[in-house]
């Protein structure tokens, strides 16, 4: 029998109410095709706009715009690519489809971002990409990153799952390097009913090529005929099949393509959702400032953060405790635990996964995420649907454990809440 928690952790990211199931029933009372029309249309048009990209395109989750987003790389035998082990393993496992050579790049110890510096340590003559990820909607530092992959000619995905609704200097994740991919899983930041996801580009040729790989098209190289096939018969123009069947020939095929076309229902809630975001990511850093308030109290903890100007998103609420202060990471979540707060801690790093031991990869391989993850890291409760009292108690059952562990200065029980409950 599964535990019972006062303070579950969340497996809903955002709130859904009223205006969702608007937008449905006026779509199914509608009579319109589900399959992709007008809604899907509409939601990558506010999206594109949101992000300033010129282009945007749905899929059906983000594991399907990472697996495109890696498609695109045109990655040969030999190749290399670089990448985050903090991360879910949807951000790497497009890759062992590839025969190439993934390099596992080290993270930051207050950020659990890709490191700079240790990326470009790690770079060769066949270093193809680097994928990274913005962990827990921290943007990455990427005024440092991408000139070093400018330099290199280095192709830069960002991994964006957490950091809808983040800011990195004026700029938003998705349009700070070359491809963006964004998840609208049920636990993230906004929802598309539970699965659904989006590819961001720049480039205009990587844009079509995308387009077609989503649309059951096959990503080819296309030449025109000097005479198109059935151009002398009688066929209605309507009787023909859409596309280069008859008017071009196929000298290279790149990839043959999948249906990956996010369903009318979901887009029509993603613009919904979208058009919340603002006040679902403040919700999220009012109770993340009420954690805060506790643990700025204590010495032996390190909040997750990075240089400023930022705007975290706050997918995650993320803290570090510190052995050397006496604060022992597992007593400490055991603790919370056992008070009623359901702790998860994310993610578990990815060379260390057996598929990825099995491709050679191993311990001290990146020793800064493994500290963080088996030492020190901390992941609490935070997200939109959360109540005042959850929040609270949070805040207090988390003083007080920690003025049990180290010698500070316990606030009292009740003062942590500076939020504002969600209202629609």
């Amino acid at each position: 029998m599964e535990k019972s928690y006062e303070i579950p952790y969340p497996e809903l990211g955002s709130v859904l109410g009223e205006q969702e199931i608007g937008v449905l029933t006026r779509l199914v009372n509608s009579g319109e095709n589900l399959s992709g029309g007008r809604c899907r249309e509409e939601f990558e048009r506010c999206f594109r706009e949101y992000l300033g990209v010129p282009h945007a395109l749905s899929v059906t989750s983000g594991t399907v715009a990472l697996e495109i987003a890696i498609r695109l790389l045109d990655l040969n035998d030999g190749d290399e690519v670089i990448a985050t082990p903090q991360t879910y393993k949807a951000s790497v496992q497009p890759l062992l489809n590839y025969p190439v050579k993934v390099r596992f790049c080290d993270v930051e110890p207050n950020t659990l971002n890709l490191d700079p510096g240790h990326f470009a340590s790690l770079i060769t003559s066949r270093t193809k990409a680097v994928i990274l990820v913005h962990y827990g909607g921290l943007p990455c530092d990427m005024d440092a990153i991408m000139p070093i992959a400018r330099r290199h000619g280095i192709t830069v995905i960002e991994d964006c799952a957490h950091a809808l609704g983040a800011d990195y200097r004026g700029r938003k994740p998705g349009a700070l390097a070359d491809i963006g991919c964004f998840s609208f899983h049920s636990s993230k930041n906004i929802t598309t009913l539970g699965e659904g996801g989006m590819i961001t580009l720049f480039d205009r040729t990587l844009a079509e090529r995308a387009d077609r790989i989503r649309s059951n098209d096959a990503d080819a190289v296309y030449r025109e005929q000097a005479r198109a096939i059935g151009e002398s018969t009688s066929a209605h123009p309507w009787m023909m099949h859409p596309g280069f069947a008859f008017t071009h020939d196929c000298s290279a095929i790149r990839y043959g393509g999948t249906n990956a076309t996010l369903a009318e229902p979901n887009a029509a809630v993603g613009t919904v959702q979208l058009a919340k975001l603002d006040r679902l990511v403040s919700r999220r850093a009012d109770i993340a400032g009420a954690y805060t308030e506790v643990l700025k109290q204590y010495s032996g903890v390190r909040m997750h953060g990075g240089p400023e100007p930022v705007r975290h998103g706050h997918h995650l609420y993320t803290f570090f405790a510190d052995p050397a202060d006496g604060i022992l990471r597992d007593r400490l979540v055991s603790r919370l635990d056992a008070l009623g707060v359901q702790m998860q801690l994310r993610y578990f790093p990815m060379h260390l996964l057996a598929e990825w031991r099995a491709r050679g990869h191993h311990a001290g391989e990146c020793p800064v995420a493994e500290r963080m993850w088996f030492e020190q890291q901390v992941n609490l409760p935070c997200h939109p649907g959360m109540t005042d009292w959850q929040v609270d108690q949070v805040a207090s059952r988390l003083d007080t454990v920690l003025g049990q562990e180290v010698r500070g200065t316990p606030i009292a029980a009740g003062t942590a809440r500076k939020t504002k409950g969600w209202t629609q």
